[in-house]
């Protein structure tokens, strides 16, 4: 079996291993109207050495807002300011996608343009509270129930996300991610707490799996099949999540996906790694695996390379440590020891806890005397 240091095909792209960063949201999008900054190129130039990474997540409208400052991809403007970090990554020698999540009940009205209130497959409020305020002592406010989705704002949003998704690749990603994970829109629609619908896009099964799949084929029709990549949180129960029949649920829905898909990436909730394997068995494409088989796997880390090796994923993802370890590829390949990150700076701020993590090739120019 390949170990994670080989290289793999993916999306008609070589990857120099099987390592992706995870998407991470740092909710630094200071730039006009929550567009990239100079800084966030040179965060994901930093970590280019990753076989692929999967940038932060980017609403496709206004509307798909969640929390402060997270970048938009729904204007011009916006896909602009992303050419600055994708050429970064690229003359690095690294290959990045873009992921496009819609927030959907997880939003609140003090975060959205124009009198937008917050909406959902059906009005059920998410369990927490969110932060609401851009600067000063964090507020937070409980989550609203929001507003029940009607057919024309499911085709609306469907066209929001295709639109967005050609938007990322004039701005040089070389492909795009679904968010349908971790309670947002798209879990929502699969989720059986959430969703209450009874016209055909909910109820069943089939209905439930059905957001996601016609808007994946509406994105793969744009882009093209082999340029987008969807990735599921089966079990992950993030703002009040419930999903009854796990395993008919997410079966169904990697029978329904394109064939040639760039890849399925799974964020993996511990006990459930039979049903990973479960799905790896079901889908034949590119599988990414961001594992936490135990509550102890977590985050995840040099143990948890093993699932290339054994054959349970053919890329694994990590997510906090590559924050605080921007050579990660390198550490784990020697063997070197993990930076641990900074749980204080991991949203909002400037360059400190987000640019300023040294490689080992910084730490050890540190320690050589000077001439």
């Amino acid at each position: 079996m390949p170990t994670a240091f080989d290289p793999i095909e993916v999306s008609g792209l070589t990857l120099n291993n099987r390592i992706a960063m995870a998407p991470l949201t740092r909710r630094r999008a200071y730039g006009p109207a929550l567009s990239a900054t100079p800084l966030m190129a040179q965060y994901y130039e930093q970590r280019a050495s990753a076989g692929l990474i999967i940038g932060e997540a980017m609403q496709p409208s206004p509307i798909g807002q969640g929390y402060t400052f997270t970048p938009g991809m729904h204007s011009d403007d916006q896909a602009r300011s992303w050419t600055a970090v994708t050429d970064r990554v690229h003359r690095a020698g690294g290959h990045i996608f873009g992921q496009l999540q819609h927030a959907g009940r997880n939003s609140h009205p003090d975060l959205l343009p124009d009198g937008l209130h917050p909406v959902g497959p059906s009005a059920v409020a998410a369990d927490g509270v969110v932060r609401v305020n851009t600067t000063g002592p964090a507020v937070r406010k409980p989550y609203p129930t929001p507003r029940e989705m009607s057919p024309r704002d499911i085709d609306d949003t469907i066209e929001d996300f295709a639109s967005a998704a050609e938007k990322c690749i004039q701005a040089g990603f070389d492909g795009v991610e679904l968010h349908g994970a971790y309670g947002y829109l798209i879990h929502q629609f699969l989720s059986s707490n959430a969703n209450l619908r009874t016209d055909g896009w909910g109820t069943t099964v089939t209905g439930r799996i059905r957001f996601a799949v016609e808007l994946t084929d509406a994105v793969s029709d744009r882009i093209g099949a082999e340029r987008l990549a969807l990735r599921v949180s089966p079990g992950c129960t993030a703002g009040g999540i419930d999903e009854d029949d796990l395993d008919e649920v997410y079966s169904a829905l990697v029978d329904e996906l394109p064939t040639d898909l760039a890849f399925v990436h799974v964020f993996e909730f511990p006990g459930h790694r039979e049903l990973t394997r479960r799905l790896r068995r079901r889908w034949h494409g590119v599988l990414i695996l961001n594992p936490h088989r135990t509550h102890d796997d977590w985050p995840s880390g040099p143990a948890q390379l093993d699932v290339v090796e054994s054959g349970v994923a053919d890329m694994v993802a990590f997510g906090s440590n590559f924050i605080s370890n921007p050579d990660l590829v390198t550490r784990l390949r020697t063997g070197a020891p993990l930076t641990d990150a900074d749980h204080a700076t991991f949203y909002l701020g400037d360059e400190r806890g987000y640019t300023d993590y040294p490689t080992l090739a910084d730490a050890a120019g540190r320690l050589m005397p000077l001439a």
